[in-house]
């Protein structure tokens, strides 16, 4: 799996949910402005400026790997020259002490790229982790694990391609994705029955209907007026289930609000078809990875 980081090495190796090269290259642009500054000014003034040196990625703790294109992409940036090494592949499962990749060139290009390459791959990588982690909750039940809007701003794509690569789905990337009539729409539109016949006779052709209900009274009203889906919102899971008995499968459900890894199983076992969990984008704590550099 060794290729070079130069631009003639092609297109990164994974589709990031669309993000295109020049995207990606622009993202990585911006992280690396925000912490060079004017430059590494520790490193310009101890370490020979035609230094060469290798820097190996190992993780320190078990993980999911997520963000290796992104890492590659950070020296690719600062030195077209560099070499990147792979040793794993996005979605692979590693233990403690894994090598993930090396990455060989000028010492300073290494420790100009060090931070952010790590900043990159720590988080996308605990992403993933605790993704897989909740998803292997609901294995042998049909609910689905989502994701959900609350990202980072400037990095909801690849923390949203850091859930896939975890095993779990995407709901909407942004807006225009899809319609979720939520508790503030439906204030503003006059109840979930003029909100949902609005919307179904200016949707986009084919595009489904979800509104958010709290409640038993509201769920039936969501389908009655024609919604396709309904997100029940901070329920327990003996409400949800009254709920799933309720729909008898007229409407897909989805349940969020409050669910852990402890609870996710009992919420599943309800029947809902979705089960959404913002932590998976905004609380995924970083793994640990270290990025030990050696002279050549």
């Amino acid at each position: 799996m060794t290729d070079s980081v130069s631009p003639q090495a092609g297109q990164i190796p994974l589709l990031l949910l669309g993000l295109s090269a020049a995207e990606l290259r622009n993202l990585v642009e911006r992280a690396l402005e925000e912490d060079l500054g004017r430059g590494d000014l520790t490193t310009r003034l101890t370490i020979a400026k035609d230094m060469q040196a290798r820097g190996t990625l190992i993780n320190q703790q078990d993980l999911v790997v997520a963000g290796l294109p992104v890492a590659a992409e950070v020296f690719r940036v600062l030195d077209p020259a560099t070499r990147w090494e792979a040793a794993a592949d996005d979605g692979a499962e590693v233990p403690a002490g894994t090598q993930l990749a090396v990455v060989s060139g000028v010492a300073a290009t290494l420790l100009a790229g060090e931070r952010v390459a790590l900043n990159f791959l720590q988080h996308l990588s605990g992403i993933a982790t605790l993704t897989r982690r909740l998803n292997a909750k609901l294995t042998g039940l049909k609910t689905e694990l989502l994701d959900t809007r609350k990202t980072t701003p400037g990095l909801r794509i690849l923390e949203k391609y850091a859930v896939r690569v975890g095993g779990g789905r995407n709901h909407r990337l942004r807006l225009d994705d899809g319609l979720l009539i939520k508790n503030n729409h439906l204030r503003l539109a006059g109840g979930i029955r003029p909100a949902v016949e609005s919307a179904r006779r200016c949707r986009p052709p084919g595009m489904p209907i979800q509104v958010e209900a709290s409640s038993l009274a509201e769920l039936d009203e969501a389908v009655a007026a024609g919604a396709d889906a309904v997100l029940l919102d901070n329920m327990p899971p003996a409400q949800v289930r009254a709920c799933v008995v309720r729909a008898a499968g007229r409407v897909r459900l989805e349940v969020s609000g409050g669910i852990n890894a402890d609870n996710i199983r009992a919420y599943a076992e309800t029947g809902v078809d979705y089960i959404s969990v913002g932590a998976l984008t905004h609380s995924a704590p970083a793994v640990d990875i270290h990025f030990l550099v050696q002279p050549l």
